[in-house]
């Protein structure tokens, strides 16, 4: 030090200026460094990898996203690098615990008598997200280690490309957080919805508000921000178990954190506000075979019936292959074509007796009369078709309506979905989880071919379609016989987006369902796993502690794989604002059983809530149920302005003899015998 003049003490150095960051609005901590990079011989970084260390109180854990900021040009230009953490180490000067053993005298109590702290580092592996400049691609520089904020987390997930004013396709899947920043994660819509890539698989432990969670936020998400530019979207959503999706139309409670994250997204925090629900007849053919019955909630349920034109065209999802041969298939074939809904006659059929088949009942009685051909004949074949497979077909084709009894209706009457007038922002949601397994295949495969045809001929209503179905394990699994529905989502999978046509699916174990159905999905969410599940070999890529993460995630924490991100990321997604299904189930239970004319009643009053149950009872007092189910499925269907006129102009008329309102005359008195004539002469 050198001494002031006359003695005085030396003048203290200025102290340097601090940075004025009461106009910066982003948090102190992205600005400062955290940590630098780090390479040793036997761990050097590479293109793809690096490895920095922090001090002991950094905000870094598995999952966060940092930036390093190069010391060195590259090509001219100072390399900047954005990664993500996937492992995390802890070092001492150790060589080994025993050391540390003998230093306390093999007594845990001696520690706080050290005189000194061992030196502890923290060492972290991120994989690399993206390099700036992208080319040349190179080994990760040394640098400094620096949080990432708000606009790194775009550029890192490279989502500046989608989320300009002028191009922006980007649907907000949840927020990041890490170290105080807190930044919404953008999917595609390009990818997400077709058609550069399309659909989205789900994987979680059930129960877990996961799988069917995430799915409903994500579909509001959708409707909230997908642009008009790419067309109108719509949503069929198959409920295949308990009340899941039964209640989509109500609202739930949300929490403050879940509004902050509603807000944080810019999507409303409300219930869908076009929901149609459909679901088939119990096999009573009167009341619906749904969760959702209550007669509070039946305003926007209407039935799904079918008749013998619309299961025919998909009798080999119904039919066992094994039982039905390439004969069968061709008498099928021969009836589809050239017997329903066509004037049909033959010579040799009760003389020439014109048919006309619309129903099950009527297809029946020309099957009858074919056989009864053929064995006042003693022919064995009719029309090249040999009598025993006319009789194998008769008997398989009979039993579907009762198979399929609620659905497939004996007297042709149908009740579908609206194609071909399918509204934008609008959710479907079949319930089929009470219907029998067979029906269930039905459902599905019928009403995704529809769908399907409809968006080759681009008349649905809308341009895009997500279909959602629950428990791939089930009906799309690995090592299980190939089953027509198992085909129609490996062609959904595979050929679907080119139409607009969007996979949305889920189930618990990823690693048994077929490879081609998840191989597909450019979009994967994962939710709490399963530490069997994650020991399967599609887990192999993941880092140890992501592992570790994914087994203990909280509820609506979930891990997302999108073609944008060259890594995993983890996000948190808000509860949906919808009321839950079993909430829903315990507020509106299950319509109680009650007799025919008040569960019709019932069923008519969503259309003119003035009838009463007096009229209901003379309107059908002399009708038979048939006649009376199929007039109430007409006036479902129609939704007339005046139900009571069109219902009773449905009725069939009531045919009486004549002069039925007189008495009829007694039997005519014998005569009387002649006392000579025994017999009467």
């Amino acid at each position: 030090m050198i001494d002031a003049p006359n003695g005085s003490a030396p003048a203290p150095a200025p102290a340097p200026p601090s940075p004025d960051r009461s106009s910066n609005p982003l948090p102190p901590t992205p600005d400062r460094p955290l940590g630098c990079v780090v390479a040793t011989e036997r761990r050097p970084n590479t293109p793809h990898e690096f490895h920095f260390w922090t001090a002991l109180d950094s905000a870094v854990g598995i999952g966060t996203i940092v930036r390093v900021d190069g010391d060195t040009p590259a090509n001219g230009v100072m390399p900047r690098v954005y990664g993500v953490v996937v492992e995390g180490f802890s070092y001492t000067d150790l060589q080994s615990p025993l050391h540390d053993v003998l230093g306390h005298d093999s007594s845990p109590e001696n520690t706080a008598f050290a005189p000194t702290r061992r030196t502890e580092i923290r060492l972290y592996t991120a994989h690399v997200l993206r390099h700036l400049p992208e080319e040349p691609l190179q080994p990760v520089p040394m640098g400094r280690v620096f949080l990432a904020h708000d606009e790194d987390v775009n550029v890192a997930l490279r989502m500046d490309g989608y989320l300009a004013p002028d191009r922006r396709t980007g649907i907000p899947i949840g927020v990041y957080r890490a170290g105080g920043t807190e930044s919404p994660v953008y999917l595609d819509a390009d990818f997400l919805l077709g058609p550069e890539a399309a659909h989205l698989n789900v994987t979680g432990v059930s129960g877990l508000a996961t799988k069917t969670s995430a799915v409903e936020w994500l579909l509001q998400s959708i409707f909230a921000h997908f642009p008009g530019s790419k067309g109108s979207v719509a949503a069929v959503l198959f409920n295949v178990k308990g009340p899941d999706l039964c209640f989509l139309d109500l609202p739930g409670e949300i929490g403050t954190e879940d509004e902050a994250l509603y807000a944080r997204c810019d999507v409303p925090a409300t219930p869908f506000a076009n929901v149609h629900y459909f679901a088939p007849y119990k096999s009573d053919n009167v009341t619906l075979n749904t969760l959702r019955s209550n007669p509070a909630l039946l305003e926007n349920v209407e039935p799904l019936t079918w008749g013998l034109r619309e299961v025919l065209q998909y009798a080999e999802v119904l039919l066992n292959k094994d039982d039905v041969d390439a004969k069968a298939d061709a008498l099928i074939d021969f009836i589809r074509e050239r017997i329903v809904d066509r004037e049909f006659h033959d010579q040799a059929l009760q003389n020439g007796k014109r048919y006309t088949v619309r129903s099950f009942a009527d297809l029946d009685a020309w099957f009858r009369d074919v056989i009864q051909h053929l064995e006042q004949k003693g022919g064995e074949s009719w029309k090249t078709h040999h009598v025993a497979t006319i009789r194998k077909v008769r008997n398989r084709l009979s039993n579907i309506s009762t198979r399929c009894a609620g659905l497939v209706t004996d007297d042709g009457s149908v009740s579908d979905l609206p194609f071909g007038s399918f509204e934008d922002r609008s959710v479907y949601v079949i319930d089929v989880a009470s219907v029998e397994e067979t029906a269930q295949d039905l459902i599905f495969a019928r009403v995704v071919s529809r769908i399907r045809e409809h968006l080759e001929r681009r008349d649905l209503g809308v341009k895009h379609v997500v279909v959602f179905v629950d428990e791939l394990n089930k009906y799309a699994p690995g090592d299980a016989p190939d089953t027509y529905v198992r085909k129609m989502l490996l062609d959904i999978a595979e050929r679907g987006r080119y139409l607009g046509l969007v996979l949305f699916s889920a189930q618990q174990f990823r690693s048994q369902v077929h490879r081609r159905v998840v191989g597909n999905a450019g979009t994967s969410l994962y939710g709490r796993m399963d530490a069997d599940e994650l020991a399967t070999p599609g887990y192999s890529v993941l880092s140890p502690a992501i592992k570790t993460k994914l087994a203990t995630l909280d509820k609506g924490q979930i891990m997302v794989r999108h073609p944008h991100f060259t890594q995993p990321i983890f996000v948190r997604f808000p509860r949906p604002a919808i009321m839950r299904g079993r909430d829903g189930a315990e507020r509106y239970p299950q319509a109680e059983a009650r007799p025919f004319d008040e569960t019709l009643l019932r069923s008519l009053r969503v259309l003119d809530p003035s009838l009463t149950l007096q009229w209901m009872q003379q309107a059908i007092a002399l009708h038979d149920e048939p006649d009376v189910l199929r007039a109430r499925n007409a006036t479902l269907r129609e939704r007339p302005s005046d139900v009571k006129a069109y219902f009773r102009a449905q009725l069939r008329p009531v045919v009486t003899s004549p002069g039925s309102g007189t008495p009829r005359p007694g039997p005519a008195p014998l005569r009387p015998v002649a006392g000579d004539d025994p017999y009467g002469f």
